[in-house]
This record gives C-alpha cells, structure tokens and sequence, in this order.
C-alpha cells in the first residue's frame, strides 16, 4: 500500500506512548461519511497500529440508516467477508469529549495484498489524486464547513430549535451575521472546539457567525494533500457534534434543517501547483491563466454528473433554492459569490472556490468528485465560457433540482466512471437508490396535514 497517499503530518506509534488512554475507538468512514468501528482495549492499540483490525467489507455499503445496500453486492450472497482496515499515519489523536481517556484511530480498508479496497471513500479520492500525480501536478485545497447548534430536546411539533447560551442572553431566533458577540455568547463552546482541533492536528482557521439563529461556520487551512484536507473536514464534523454533545447541546451539518432559513454548505477552495510549485490557475503576472479556465470549465461540465456527491440526500436539495446564497445555476464568475464556481483573484494566489456541496456531503466523494471535474477539463482543454456578472439567473443550465435526476446523472456519466470507478460508481448509485426507496414509503406530516380529511 502507498502510504504517502495516506499519510497525514504526525506519527502513531509516538502518539501512543504520550497520551494515556483506557480505549481506542478505531473507524473507517463509509458511503455516507459516517464513522464505523470498534472500541478496542488500550492494551491493544500497539497491535492494532502494527496489523490494523478487521471489519467487514459490506461497512462500505451500508445506507444511511445502517442497513445494507443489497444492490450494492457486499454482503448479501457473499458470506459477508471482512477486510483488513489499517490505520492512517497521524491519525491517533485524543478524544476531548468523552468522559474517560480515549485515542481516536482513522483507518482504511485494503485487500489482502495491500492493494486500495475499491468501496473505501478515502481509497476513493486516492484513485483521483493519482491522476494528478501522473500529470505532475499537486492540488491544494481548504474547506469552509456551516453547521447549526440546536437544542438537544426534539418533540414532533419542535424537531429542531437553536439552544440558549450559558448567559442566558442568546435571542433564540435572531440571526445576528458576523456578529462578535454571538461570538462570545457561543466563547465556551467554540473554545473546546478549537482546542479539540489542536489536540488532533485539525488545522482549523478562523470562526464566523453565520446567517441561521445558532448558525457557525469553521474554515480550515490549505494544505496539498487533498486526503489530508478530507479528513480535516470529516474530523472537524466529529470535533464540532462531539464537543456540542459535551456541553448539552446538539450540532447538525444537515443542509437545511430549517426550511425557511439558511442552509450549511461545504465550500472547497482550491489550487493546483506544478512540479516546480508554481500556480498552475495564475500566469507569471499573477493574471489569471488558461488552465484557470479549463479547470472552470471541467468543473461546469461534471456539475451535473457529480451533485449526487455534493448533494447526496433527500434534504440537500431544499438547500438549493433561489435567494438562498446557494448556488441555483452551473456558473461561475471573477469574485461573485452568487456563483457555482468563484476564482479568487490574488495575483499568483489565485484560486477557485466551488460552491456548491452541502455540509452534509461525503468530504472524501465531494472533493473526488471536484477534482475528477478539474482534470477533466485540464485534459480536454474546456472552455468555461463568460463569467457571470452579478447573479445572472437567466440563460444558464440549471443544477439538479432534485434527487432523482441527480442519481440518474451520476450513475450515467462516462466522467465518473473513469476517475471514481465503474465499481464505486455503482455502490454510491445503488446506496442512493435504496435510499429513494425508503423515503418514497414515508408519508410526511405536511401530507397528512393537507389531505388526509380535505380531500
């Protein structure tokens, strides 16, 4: 196995001998970004970080309920075998929010010769970083993640509400954008959040009051290793709903819990560098480059084929409305964040932000997906067309608007096929589709409430 695919700044076995710990609690992260595992005994850590552990390959597969994807072919008729999940370097990090000491421990799956298992999401990116590798070049990246604090109590009338502060002073319902004392009502919490970040080499950046009432959003540092900037946003998602559990609270990285306020969105800011380090989207002068616009252009061209991985849910597409600061078009522009795709003008800084993918995506799928798109349209030399000035809602192809046609696009497209994987592709089709399935049976409140006696 290639570890510097995997690896992550840090050592496990020195981790293991300075923090002290009663359990490990080991994962893999499956089709829908969630953490599956085990709790292991301390006294076992060594071992575990020399042979990893096993679990069963069919964890990949699983919906977002838990079950089994049966279309997806790991489990049901196979005897549902395990795989060898070993663990990723730098990744056994302390736990902050567990009551008793705990290490974390990130692990993938690999086949007995120590090749990538196809069905893990990490191996995943992996496959399409390697295509940059070939051609040399290195992409840079930073997520923005949006979430929600909200009330640990639910009823079916209140499913979610923001919480109060420690103060007693939060106004429930206000928005309060960039607001700094939102900021200091919020002090206790976002500090362990930051402080929990530290202890797992999470590099967290700056923290802003967002537009929903208890709405925070947390960005990261650039790094160039897009693995490295996956996990960051995976474990961030950890840290934020762990430390929030801590101190009574909820977190939610839904992408639109609330129907008639902001959603949370995980924007993905990128650049790409040659052998020699160089900006690949800037010229020499800093002006922007051509490859800028073939990379644009192979983002806009994949939009479509990739939502299902910047939109995996049924809820991801209430975010996707118009006046939202959502994206609604395949656009993109020169420093417009009404955009899909946003450069960042900064001389041989330049970058590109890509707007689209809710909080609640795969990060590992999401960011595949985008750069899948970019060495697409590197390859075929796309052109973007015109930037969008101010918002444009006119005359530009529309995102899919709903789940259907999204699982339809991405199970169709050629694009990715290549960079993913015939094989995944198929599982993330076939985990979405059972997905469908299930919520086609669920009669909503709004249905019963509409015409169970008018009609």
């Amino acid at each position: 196995m290639a570890m510097d695919n995997l690896h992550i700044a840090g050592d496990n076995e020195a981790a293991s001998k300075t923090h002290g710990a009663t359990v490990l609690e080991a994962f893999v992260v499956d089709v829908n970004g969630i953490a599956r595992g085990k709790w292991v005994p301390a006294d076992r850590i060594p071992d575990v970080l020399r042979k990893g552990i096993a679990l069963p390959r069919s964890v990949y597969a699983l919906d977002v309920w838990g079950c089994d994807v049966v279309a997806a072919g790991l489990a049901i008729g196979t005897g549902d075998p395990d795989g060898i999940c070993m663990p990723v370097e730098g990744t056994l990090v302390p736990v902050t929010w567990l009551t008793r000491p705990t290490q974390q421990l990130l692990l993938n799956m690999v086949e007995q010769d120590g090749s990538p298992f196809y069905a893990d999401p990490r191996q995943v990116l992996a496959r399409v970083v390697g295509y940059f590798r070939e051609a040399g070049l290195t992409p840079v990246l930073a997520t923005e993640l949006e979430f929600y604090f909200i009330d640990k109590r639910r009823t079916p009338r209140d499913p979610v509400s923001p919480p109060f502060s420690n103060e007693g002073r939060w106004q429930g319902w206000q928005t309060q954008v960039l607001s700094i004392a939102e900021l200091h009502s919020f002090e206790p919490v976002l500090a362990d959040i930051f402080d929990a970040c530290e202890r797992q080499n999470v590099p967290a950046d700056t923290a802003v009051r967002e537009n929903g009432p208890g709405q925070y959003e947390v960005n990261l540092k650039h790094v160039s290793d897009p693995l490295a900037a996956a996990d960051h946003a995976f474990l961030l998602k950890r840290i934020v709903k762990g430390v929030a559990r801590k101190h009574g609270w909820d977190a939610t990285f839904m992408a639109k819990p609330y129907g008639n306020l902001a959603g949370s969105g995980m924007h993905v800011h990128m650049s790409v560098l040659d052998r020699q380090g160089r900006n690949i989207l800037a010229e020499e002068n800093g002006a922007p480059s051509a490859k800028l616009r073939h990379a644009v252009g192979g983002m806009m061209a994949t939009m479509a084929d990739s939502m299902l991985l910047l939109a995996p849910h049924a809820n991801s597409y209430r975010r996707l409305s118009p006046g939202t600061h959502a994206p609604t078009n395949i656009t993109w522009g020169m420093d417009n964040r009404t955009a899909a795709i946003r450069v960042i003008t900064a001389g041989k800084n330049t970058r590109v932000e890509h707007r689209v993918a809710g909080a609640d995506c795969n990060p590992y799928l999401a960011v595949a997906g985008i750069l899948a798109g970019v060495m697409h349209g590197l390859d075929a030399e796309l052109d973007p067309g015109r930037p969008i000035q101010g918002e444009e809602p006119e005359g530009h192809p529309a995102l899919p608007f709903n789940w259907d046609d999204a699982i339809d696009a991405f199970d169709a497209s050629e694009v990715m096929a290549k960079y993913l994987g015939a094989q995944y592709q198929d599982l993330f089709s076939a985990t979405k589709a059972q997905e469908q399935a299930e919520f086609r049976k669920r009669v909503t409140d709004v249905e019963y409430d509409a015409y169970l006696s008018s009609v």
